[in-house]
């Protein structure tokens, strides 16, 4: 049987129902960033920003497995999410480090890192989760599970040893390259699946999150060293490490019992 025509009102009705789904998908991260707006920099009622920011990403992620939008396994990934985020905040922020810091006080600030930044992090985990079911993706042409949790491990390790022994994010982005060069990612936005590349999908979700920083620091939630002055654009060079940063969290995404069924593993 031939396969009905795709035309222009089918692209453009795939667009608008792919616009819908994405919006939904970044259910948390959207009312979570909405917050950082909202909240004012001196607090309420007595309780500073952070601590606000902390009760309120705790309450959508309670709601969330609540209302059935994630399950307790998805949450369990959620959890290390920020558990990973909070551990780079940390060592970030560090004294001897200070790529950037947190100038406003808190009471839930753990060595020096308010502890709703692990949120920030859980933020991705939850838009690739949502995104998984909403968009009934599969991914054609996985790499071999242990290659891509190997590739992912030494993107996490290579936030912090590029301080020590040199950034290796260009060669860690070239494996990357060769890795996924033939992965691709199947969605349906409404009816007929579509495909598109899966190192593109990993390029463009690293965009917008680096969108949202600058957002971010613009609220001054935090600050990197060259904008405690005047707030200036965050470096372009960040997007290729939210990228990388993607890429690891789809990996431990990929781990989840029903999102694993939906990956292709070639032999």
């Amino acid at each position: 049987m031939a396969k009905t025509p795709y035309t222009p009102r089918d692209a453009l009705l795939d667009f608008w129902a792919f616009g819908l789904k994405e919006a939904r998908a970044c259910l948390f991260a959207g009312l979570f960033f909405l917050s950082v707006f909202l909240v004012p920099k001196t607090g309420w009622a007595g309780i500073p920003r952070y601590d606000l920011l902390l009760v309120i990403a705790l309450g959508i992620q309670a709601v969330m497995v609540w209302t059935k939008l994630e399950t307790w396994d998805e949450l369990k990934a959620i959890s290390l999410f920020h558990v990973v985020g909070f551990a780079l905040e940390v060592f970030k922020t560090s004294s001897h480090i200070q790529s950037w810091s947190y100038p406003d006080p808190g009471y839930t600030k753990v060595l020096g890192v308010p502890l709703f930044s692990g949120f920030m992090y859980a933020a991705v985990g939850s838009y690739i989760i949502q995104a998984w079911r909403l968009f009934d993706l599969r991914v054609l042409h996985h790499p071999p599970y242990w290659m891509a949790t190997l590739l992912a491990c030494a993107i996490y390790a290579n936030f912090f040893t590029h301080h020590f022994i040199g950034d290796y994010r260009w060669y860690l982005a070239a494996c990357t390259l060769g890795l996924y060069a033939r992965a691709t990612v199947e969605f349906t936005p409404r009816q007929r699946p579509l495909r598109m590349p899966l190192l593109l999908a990993f390029v463009l979700i690293g965009f917008f999150i680096w969108l949202a920083e600058n957002i971010s620091t613009f609220m001054g939630i935090w600050k990197y060293p060259n904008q405690m002055g005047a707030w200036t654009t965050v470096h372009v060079s960040k997007w290729s490490a939210w990228s990388l940063l993607v890429i690891m969290t789809f990996t431990i995404v990929t781990h989840l019992k029903h999102v694993k069924a939906r990956v292709y593993v070639p032999d």
